[in-house]
């Protein structure tokens, strides 16, 4: 498998998530879309059409794994058959990396089937560093792990979540999927600066990026991937191209999905705002 410096050199442009809808666009007409983003439990314990879509989709586009069901921040064990699964559907489609999200998603066996926050502390640290080249071994690959959105902050913290970033990547060489729709969504909630939050994440571990909508409430912003990009991510984004010098870019829209043609050209905005200026100084 690719090494972390393999997965962060490597841009494989603007793609889309893979959607149960989108299949007879893709399979019958094969639009020139870069690559595809597959939600790996659709993929796992299962047979028939999903394995045979994903089959045909291999062998044209390129593939990544993006997962929800890690657990990585629990205090359960590893599921190390669920990884053995994970590293198996690898091999089967091809997928490029394997990534899940920095959260926990279940206790005592019990999976919640949200996406949770942890706290950044030095406890967690030392946890999580020992999942995450646990993981790693079995995976024998770097692990990409995605910034979660939350919607509050625990009392204690010895880091902000781009030091624990740092930490967590400089002990175990994983990688970064960095979601510019997180970044604004937490900012927005948690009242911290989006712009100089991207500039103390460290770069040379990011392997990509996703972006994707969101919903205002009149207390919080909740990530909903249910419609177009708003222009405050675009504007990160474009700082984020900057300073990563360009990585592959994904868009998640995963409610009310429109046709594939509407999700595949609010994806390929992002060239235009790989081209823009990125916005001086940060907000609030």
């Amino acid at each position: 498998m690719h090494s972390l410096v393999d997965l962060v050199g490597t841009d494989l442009g603007i793609g889309v998530g893979l959607r149960t809808p989108h299949y007879a666009t893709l399979l019958g007409e094969r639009p020139a879309v870069d690559w595809l983003e597959i939600l790996s439990e659709n993929y796992l314990h299962t047979g028939g059409r999903p394995l045979h879509v994903l089959d045909e989709i291999g062998a044209h586009y390129p593939v990544v794994m993006h997962g929800v069901s890690m657990n990585i921040g629990s205090t359960d064990p590893l599921d190390r058959a669920y990884l053995k699964a994970l590293k198996a559907l690898q091999q089967r489609c091809g997928a490029r990396w394997i990534s899940d999200h920095l959260c926990w998603t279940g206790v005592d066996g019990k999976h919640l089937h949200d996406l949770l926050p942890i706290p950044y502390t030095k406890a967690t640290l030392r946890h999580l560093v020992q999942r995450v080249r646990a993981v790693q071994d079995l995976l024998e690959q770097p692990l990409v792990l995605e910034n979660p959105s939350t919607y509050l902050q625990f009392a204690d913290a010895d880091f902000t979540e781009p030091q624990f970033l740092q930490e967590l990547t400089a002990a175990t060489g994983c990688g970064l999927l960095m979601d510019v729709n997180n970044v604004f969504v937490c900012a927005e909630n948690h009242g911290f600066d989006a712009e100089a939050y991207l500039r103390a994440v460290p770069w040379d571990h990011v392997v990509y990026f996703h972006l994707a909508g969101h919903t205002v409430h009149a207390t919080h912003r909740l990530d909903t991937h249910d419609r177009p990009v708003c222009k405050e991510v675009w504007q990160l984004y474009a700082l984020a191209h900057r300073l990563s010098g360009g990585r592959s870019t994904l868009l998640e829209w995963d409610g009310s999905i429109p046709d594939f043609a509407t999700v595949h050209a609010e994806a390929r905005k992002a060239l235009r705002h790989r081209r823009a200026p990125a916005s001086a100084g940060g907000r609030r």
